[in-house]
Formats: C-alpha cells, structure tokens, sequence
C-alpha cells in the first residue's frame, strides 16, 4: 500500500504547494466585483457560500467518472496511478482553476466563448456546436448509467423506462429552477456523500490490508485485451474526470457565477479536482485488487460472457464484498446520486451556452424553456438508441470520453493563448495541451473500436507529426505576438 499512500499525499500536498503557485501566476484580485455581485439574477447569477459552492462543483465535475472511469483505468496496472496523481496535479486541476477564473473575469461565461476568445471566432463556433453535444452525450450516459443501476439492483421487476422517465423529468426540473433552489440545497449533502463513499474504501483497505500492487512491481498493461488497448493513449482517455476533463470546464461557469471573490478559486476550482483525484485513486486501487488478485480475479468476469465486467458493475462487486449490506446499499445510492447530479448540470450548461450564443435573456422561465425543450429531445433520441442497440452505449460511452479529452485539449490551448496574451509563465498550460493533443489524435488514429485503426507506429508518428504541428504553430504566433507588442510600445 505505499505507493497508494505516497499517492494521496502527493496529491494534498500539491493543493498546499503547486496550486499556491498556479493561483500566483494567474494573479487574484481579491477587490474585484464578481458577476455573482454585479449580474445578480436570482436564477443562474446567485451568491451562495463558499463551502457549498465547492460541495457542487466537486459533484458536478465527478459524477461517475471518477469511480467507473478510474475502475476501467485499472484494468491497465498500477500505471493508471502515476496518471491519475500527475494528471491531476499538472494537467486537471490547473486546466479547472485557470478555465473557472477566466469565466469568473469575464461574467461567468461559458467555455464556448473563452475559446472564441482567445483562439479566435471560427473556432468559437466548432466548440459551440461540439460542447453542446458533449452535454447532450454527459445527458445520455448519466440517465442511462444511474436508470440501469436503480433497475439492476433494487427494482429488477420494474421496466427500466419507469425509471428513465422518472429521472428525465428531475432532470427538466433541475435545468429550469434558479441554481439555489435545488441544486444549491440538494448537492451538498450528495457531494459528501461522494466523500464518504471515498472514506469507507479506506476504512476497509485498513481492515482487509488487501494486496494493492506497488509502482516497483512493474507497469505492465494488465488490460484483458492488451493487444488493441495500449496504455497510451486508451489509458488516458478512459480514466478522464480522475485526471483531467474537458466537461469540468463546461461546469465551471455555474459556479464562477455564483462566487464572490476571486479568493474563492484555488479551493474551488483546484482544490474539487485535486478531490476529485483522491476519490478516483482510492477506487482505482480498491478495482485494481479484484482485477489484479488471483483469489478475487474470478469474481470480475461475467460467466455468461467470459468478458471482464466493467465500472458500474464493479461498484456493486467491490461494495458487496467488502461493506455490510447497508454500507453497500448507500454505496451504489451514492453513485447513483454521481452519475444523476452531473446529467442534470450537464444540461443546464448546454441550455447557458445556447443562451450565451443567442444573448438570451434566461430570467423568464418560458425562455429556459423555450431553449431546454430541443436540448431534452436530442438527449432522449440518444438515450433510446443507447439502450435500443446492443452496442449502443458503449458507443456513446467511447465517443463521449474521446470528446471530453478533445474539449480539454481545446481548452488548455485557450487558456495557454490567455496565459501568454497576458505575459504570465504559460509553460504550466503549453505542455499539458502538447501531451493532450498527442493523446487525442493517437486514440482517434489507432483505436481498433471508433478509431482509423492504424497500426502502432503509423498512429503514433503521425499524432506525434500533429503534436510538433501543434506546439510550432503556438510558438510562430507567440513570436510574432511579441514582435507586435514591442513595435507598440516603441510608438
């Protein structure tokens, strides 16, 4: 278990240390009006406590991604670990912190508009239309994971439609009343739910003291299907909201508008996502012993089918095992709770974003309304196909953990633009968005399920040709972008 501990301290260190210097280069002004202040609309523009604030952001940037994904991460060994606490440290948290306050400098707006503006119009536009979909997708999933999971394991007699009716119309509700109002009141108490969940995995590592594999036994790719699933890049785009996630972006806005001092960033922004790292390292361990024990390998394959289970049944699998059955029980709740309170916020982003995009005003419900009703359509089209098609959620799954890698991607290049605009040190940002854009363009190159499906050395040269690619055309324009600056200041 060393190099599990060493990991959780790493990451709470990195809260006290590297973000302190992360808050220092973007530089808080703590005397600067805050939207929530100056735009207040008592529906999306809402003052609200700092402790809550953080609570909501934890779980709407977790969701199930921290548990399932990190589950699927440690089918590939103990390297899912070093992803995992690097990720979030250097990649993760700071792509959240920088993204949040530059929504809070500029009203709360949405990651659309932070693209347009820093990586100009065209591309503001592409990211509108693909963040849209990536929330409808975030939709889809987190009706589609928690429905099967009440269905699964608490009312098998029922029809699962019963139960996707009844969480579409929470969700409705929720994307249409002012944020303090539920959301505000509601997912405080889930996120520390969230965190309890967390906690009593801990609890049995102390009792059970299983075999969690040490970084020195190697980090072979123990994948079941290690052939067609290299550890770069499928690794890295299946662990995404336990590392770093473009969706956490999209959910940064609800809470940049309801802040009321800039002071209020590195615990909220940082700070959720270096949480949101300690969760997903506690449950890619505790997955990491059933797929990685020979006494408890047997127990991770379906019978039926010999394929190895994947995340939402492993939660039941690990609970069961270890929790008494009450524990168990609120456990697999919680995650329900996960996957529900991050579906609904997904939502209310894509209806801001549209409202940002047509300079709606959203105070008047009819205009919520008018705008979530296409929304809800296209997620339910999605949603039907997902569970109508015998392939069809894995493949909303696999195009929904590819894109949100793609928006973080885009954002890390946005934010290295505002950096750089802004004479601050942007290396901190430059190269995560070089390893993201390598990880992106190699998964869609090489990946046998979605993908081109190219050989191993074609991908991996030719995402590493776009990467350089990348890289140069950022450093011609930062030259450029300072040879015009310093013509300026000579006028």
């Amino acid at each position: 278990m060393i190099t599990f501990f060493l990991s959780i301290v790493l990451l709470v260190v990195a809260y006290f240390v590297y973000g302190k210097i992360v808050e220092k280069i973007f530089g808080i002004d703590t005397q600067r009006p805050t939207p929530a202040i100056t735009k207040a609309d008592g529906v999306d523009y809402v003052p609200m406590k700092p402790w809550r604030i953080f609570l909501i952001q934890f779980l709407n940037i977790a969701g199930v991604g921290p548990i399932c994904g990190a589950i699927m991460g440690a089918q590939f060994g103990t390297a899912s670990f070093l992803w995992i606490v690097f990720g979030s440290i250097f990649a993760g948290a700071v792509h959240d912190f920088i993204a949040g306050m530059i929504s809070l400098r500029n009203d709360g707006c949405s990651l659309p508009e932070i693209h347009g503006k820093y990586l100009g119009n065209g591309v503001k536009q592409i990211m509108r239309a693909f963040t849209i979909l990536l929330m409808i997708l975030v939709g889809a999933v987190f009706i589609n994971t928690p429905a099967v999971l009440l269905n699964t394991n608490f009312t098998s007699d029922w029809n699962i439609y019963i139960w996707i009716g009844i969480i579409f119309a929470y969700y409705l509700i929720a994307t249409l009343l002012p944020i303090d109002k539920l959301i505000g009141k509601l997912y405080p108490i889930f996120g520390i739910l969230l965190v309890a969940m967390a906690v009593a995995i801990l609890i049995a590592f102390v009792i059970y003291k299983p075999d969690i594999p040490e970084l020195w036994h190697g980090l072979a790719n123990k994948h079941p299907h290690a052939d067609t699933n290299p550890i770069f890049p499928m690794m890295f785009i299946s662990i995404a909201c336990g590392a770093i996630s473009g969706f956490h972006a999209t959910q940064s806005p609800l809470m940049a508008r309801c802040m009321v001092n800039e002071k209020q960033g590195r615990p909220i922004f940082y700070g959720a996502m270096i949480t949101e790292g300690v969760v997903a390292l506690i449950w890619a361990a505790a997955a990491t012993v059933f797929y990685h024990n020979p006494e408890l390998h047997s127990l991770t394959v379906n019978p039926a089918t010999g394929q190895q289970f994947g995340g939402n049944a492993m939660v039941g699998i690990i609970a069961n095992r270890w929790f008494p059955p009450v524990v168990a029980t609120v456990t697999i709740i919680g995650v329900i709770s996960a996957a529900v309170t991050s579906g609904d916020t997904a939502l209310r982003s894509a209806r801001l974003i549209v409202a940002d995009f047509l300079k709606y005003d959203q105070k008047p419900i009819k205009n919520r309304l008018f705008i979530s009703i296409p929304i809800f359509l296209l997620t339910a089209g999605l949603l039907v196909f997902s569970l109508t098609d015998e392939k069809g959620f894995d493949v909303i799954w696999r195009y929904f953990a590819w894109s949100n890698q793609v928006l973080a991607m885009v954002t890390l290049w946005a934010i290295t633009m505002y950096l750089a605009k802004n004479k601050k040190i942007f290396i901190i940002t430059f190269i995560p968005a070089l390893f993201m854009t390598m990880v992106c363009s190699t998964f869609i190159l090489i990946s046998q399920s979605g993908g081109l499906g190219l050989m191993p050395i074609w991908a991996y040269s030719i995402s590493g040709l776009i990467t350089l690619d990348a890289g140069a055309i950022f450093v011609f324009w930062l030259v450029k972008h300072r040879k015009q600056s310093i013509a300026k200041e000579k006028e």
